[in-house]
C-alpha cells in the first residue's frame, strides 16, 4: 500500500511536469522499470508550444496482452479522439532503432492514459515513452484549407499570402482584390472580372467605370460563354452579383451560369458604372464584357426646304454636311442672307445651326414704273420666290415699251421671261385725241373745237402763238414765234384761255430753247420775208403727265409715206385771229380748228405773187381759200392721219406764215427735220423729277 502511494506521487509529479509547455519530455509507466502494479489508472497531459505538433514514440512496451488491449493498455488521446492504443510485449522492429511504436499528430495537446486490471499472470514492466515538439506543415496536414490562396509554413506556424494583385483581409486568411477605380476611356474594349477565367476572388467589391467622349453612347454585350457567376439562392437573391448603372438607369443584378440579360445593352449614356460584389463562399470563373461607343445619332433632316451633301441613310456624332436651301429659298441673317451653310452633328444629338430656316427668297417690293401700276397675278401682294407681277401703263395715255410680266427669281430679283431685270417704260401714246375730231370749220373765224380734240396743242400767251407737244418734255414750235423772246409764257392742256383759266393754271417752265442752226435772224423792225427752217424746240424743266387734255402728237416717219401729197387733209388749231381786222384783231379765247387740204406751192405763190417772200422745199402749202390759220396761230401743228396707222395723227407741218389770212398758208415741213429733232433731244438729258 505504501509502495502504491509512492508511485502515485511519482505519477502526479510526472503529470504536473508534462502539463507545462515543453519542447520534449519523458513519460514512464508506474514503477518503471519494475513491474507496474495492478488496478493502476494514470494519465499524463502533453502540451507543446503553439504552432507545433507532437512526435510520441515508445522505446519500451511490456504490457499484459489481451484481445483489443482490453485488460491492460496505454492509450493516446487527442481531445476525445483515440490516436492509438497499445498492449503486449514489443520487441525492436529494426536493428539499431529503439522505437517500438510511434505517433505523429499535428496537435499541440495529447493525453496519455495507462490502465491495468486487478491481476497479472506474469510480471510486466510497463512502458517508456518520449515526445518531442515537431514542426507541423499546416498547409498540407490540415483537412480544411487554412488560406484562401497561398499558405506558407514555417517552424512553429504558418502564414497566408495573396497574389500580387490581391490584398489580405483582416482575418489574415482570405484574399481580396483591389478592383475599384478602374476607368476605361477608349472607344471600345473588354472588361473582365478579376482573375478571369479563373475563379474570381471572394469577399470583393469591384467598381469599373467607362467614360467616353460626349457624343458616344456606351453599348455593352456579354456572350453566353463569357458569364459564370454563383447562381441565385432559393429566394432569387444573387450572392455574387453584376450590376450596371448609367445616368438614371439601372441594369441587373445578374448572376447564374449564363448571362440572363439581353445580348446588347444600349445605355444611351457616355458614362457607365459596372459593379461586381462577391461573398466568401463560392467562386466561379466570372465574366467578360465587351463595350464600344455608339456615336450619338442626329436627325436625318437638319432644316426643311433644304438638301444635304453628302446624303447618307443616317448621320452620327461629328458628321459634317453642307446644307443648301432648295432653289428660290434663302436663310435670312442679321446681316444679309445666304443660301447654304455647314452643320456638324453634336454630342447632344443636335445639329449646329439647326435654328436656321430656309424661307422663300423675297424680292422686295418691285420697283414702280412711271405712269404705270403693278398688278399681282397671285391676288395678294406677296413678294416671295415665283410670285408673278404684271406692269400696266395708265391707258389710254401711255403705252408700254418692254416686257409686261416679271417673276421673283431665285436670285432675289424681279426678272422677265428672258431673265433680264430692265424695267419696261410707259411712253406717252402719241397722236390719239381723247375725243374724236369731227370735220371742223375754219380757224380764221372758224369753228370752236371740243376739249380733248387736240391734246397736243400748246398755248403761247406771250408771244401769242402755238406749239405742239411731241413728248413729255419737248415742245415743237415755229422759230419766228420766239424771235427776240427769251422767256416765253406758255401753257399745256388749255382749251379756254381767258384770264380766269390762265390764273388757275401754272405756266410751263422752259429750260432750253433750240433754234435750227439755219434759221435766219433779222434785225428788230425789219419785215421778215425768209421763213426757211422755221422750226424750234423747247425743253421743259419737268416732264408733263399725260391725260385727256395733254398728250403728244406723233412725229412723222422717215419713209416717203410721210411726204404730204396734194389733196391730203389735215387739221390746224389755235387761238389766233378770227377776223380780217388789222387795227384790232379779235383773238379767240377758245381753241378753234379747221380741216384743210395740202395744195401745190404755186397756189400759195399766186395769192400775192409780188410780195417777195421765199418759197422753199421745207414748206407745205395748205388751205382751201376759206379756212386758214392766221396771226396768233403760228407754231401750231398741222396734223395729218398717220398713213401707217390711221387711228393716230402726226405733225406734218407747223403754222409758219401766209400771204393773206383766210386764203392759204405756209407750214414748216416737219418730215425734213426729224433727224435734227431726234439728235437735239438726245443731246439733252431729261432731268429727273
Amino acid at each position: 500500500m505504501v509502495l502504491f502511494q509512492i508511485w502515485s506521487f511519482v505519477s502526479f509529479l510526472s503529470l504536473s511536469y508534462t502539463e507545462a509547455t515543453s519542447m520534449y519530455g519523458e513519460i514512464l509507466s508506474p514503477n518503471y522499470p519494475q513491474a507496474y502494479p495492478n488496478d493502476a489508472l494514470e494519465s499524463w497531459k502533453i502540451e507543446v508550444p503553439p504552432g507545433y505538433g507532437i512526435h510520441l514514440y515508445f522505446t519500451h512496451l511490456d504490457i499484459e496482452p489481451s484481445q483489443n488491449c482490453e485488460y491492460d493498455f496505454v492509450k493516446v488521446l487527442s481531445s476525445e479522439q483515440v490516436e492509438g492504443q497499445f498492449c503486449g510485449r514489443k520487441m525492436r522492429r529494426t536493428q539499431g532503432s529503439p522505437i517500438l511504436e510511434e505517433l505523429r499528430v499535428p496537435y499541440q495537446n495529447l493525453t496519455i492514459l495507462f490502465q491495468s486490471d486487478f491481476s497479472n499472470e506474469e510480471r510486466y514492466t510497463g512502458f517508456a515513452a518520449y515526445y518531442t515538439a515537431v514542426d507541423v506543415n499546416e498547409c498540407k496536414d490540415f483537412v480544411e484549407e487554412v488560406c484562401s490562396h497561398y499558405c506558407n509554413n514555417y517552424i512553429g506556424g504558418y502564414y497566408c499570402s495573396c497574389p500580387p494583385e490581391y490584398f489580405m483581409h483582416e482575418d489574415k486568411k482570405t484574399c481580396g482584390v483591389n478592383c475599384s477605380g478602374n476607368v476605361f476611356t477608349e472607344l471600345s474594349g473588354e472588361i473582365t472580372s478579376p482573375n478571369y477565367p479563373r475563379p474570381y476572388p471572394e469577399n470583393s467589391h469591384c467598381d469599373y467605370r467607362v467614360i467616353l467622349e460626349p457624343g458616344y453612347q456606351v453599348t455593352l454585350s456579354i456572350g453566353n460563354n463569357d458569364f459564370e457567376v454563383e447562381p441565385s439562392d432559393s429566394e432569387g437573391t444573387c450572392p455574387d452579383a453584376l450590376r450596371f448603372s448609367a445616368g438614371d438607369q439601372s441594369f441587373g443584378p445578374y448572376c447564374g451560369s449564363t448571362f440572363p440579360g439581353p445580348p446588347k445593352i444600349n445605355t444611351k449614356s457616355n458614362t457607365v458604372d459596372i459593379f461586381f460584389k462577391t461573398d466568401q463562399v463560392v467562386q466561379m470563373k466570372g465574366w467578360k464584357i465587351r463595350y464600344f461607343g455608339d456615336p450619338m445619332p442626329c436627325p436625318q433632316t437638319i432644316i426643311s426646304r433644304s438638301v444635304q451633301h453628302p446624303l447618307r441613310d443616317s448621320y452620327v456624332f461629328k458628321d459634317s454636311v453642307k446644307v443648301t436651301c432648295i432653289e428660290g429659298h434663302e436663310i435670312v441673317m442679321a446681316r444679309g442672307s445666304t443660301t447654304s451653310f455647314y452643320s456638324i452633328c453634336q454630342s447632344n444629338g443636335k445639329w449646329t445651326n439647326s435654328d436656321y430656316s430656309c424661307v422663300p427668297v423675297d424680292c422686295g417690293v418691285p420697283d414702280p414704273i412711271k405712269h404705270g401700276d403693278i398688278v399681282y397675278l397671285s391676288g395678294s401682294e406677296e413678294t416671295e420666290y415665283q410670285t408673278i407681277i404684271r406692269y400696266k401703263c395708265h391707258t389710254p395715255y401711255y403705252a408700254m415699251k418692254g416686257t409686261e410680266t416679271y417673276q421673283c427669281s431665285a436670285s432675289g430679283k424681279w426678272v422677265d421671261e428672258g431673265g433680264k431685270t430692265e424695267l419696261p417704260v410707259c411712253e406717252p401714246v402719241c397722236g390719239i385725241p381723247s375725243r374724236s375730231i369731227e370735220e371742223i370749220g375754219r380757224i380764221y373765224g372758224g369753228t370752236v373745237a371740243k376739249e380733248g380734240n387736240f391734246p397736243w396743242q400748246i398755248y403761247f400767251d406771250y408771244p401769242r402763238g402755238g406749239g405742239a407737244l411731241i413728248s413729255e418734255q419737248w415742245i415743237l414750235t415755229a422759230a419766228h414765234v420766239l424771235d427776240d423772246v427769251s422767256q416765253p409764257v406758255l401753257y399745256a392742256g388749255m382749251f379756254n384761255v381767258n384770264r380766269t383759266a390762265k390764273r388757275a393754271t401754272e405756266p410751263l417752265e422752259i429750260v432750253d430753247t433750240i433754234f435750227h442752226s439755219k434759221w435766219a435772224k433779222i434785225k428788230q423792225g425789219e419785215t421778215r420775208t425768209n421763213f426757211n427752217h422755221d422750226i424750234a424746240l423747247l425743253r421743259l424743266k419737268k416732264p408733263l403727265t399725260m391725260g385727256p387734255t395733254i398728250s403728244p402728237i406723233c412725229l412723222p416717219g422717215t419713209s416717203s409715206d410721210y411726204e404730204p401729197q396734194i389733196g391730203t387733209l389735215g387739221y390746224i388749231a389755235g387761238w389766233g385771229k378770227t377776223d380780217a381786222s388789222r387795227s384790232s384783231p379779235r383773238l379767240s379765247h377758245k381753241l378753234r380748228a379747221a380741216w384743210i387740204p395740202v395744195v401745190s406751192m404755186d397756189t400759195c405763190r399766186n395769192v400775192k405773187p409780188d410780195i417777195g417772200y421765199d418759197f422753199t422745199e421745207n414748206m407745205i402749202c395748205a388751205g382751201d381759200g376759206r379756212q386758214d390759220s392766221c396771226q396768233g396761230d403760228s407754231g401750231g401743228a398741222y396734223a395729218i392721219k398717220d398713213p401707217q396707222n390711221e387711228t393716230r395723227y402726226y405733225v406734218a407741218g407747223l403754222v409758219s406764215w401766209g400771204p393773206e389770212c383766210g386764203t392759204y398758208g405756209l407750214y414748216t415741213k416737219v418730215v425734213n427735220y426729224v433727224d435734227w429733232m431726234k439728235k437735239k433731244m438726245k443731246e439733252y438729258k431729261e432731268p429727273e423729277e
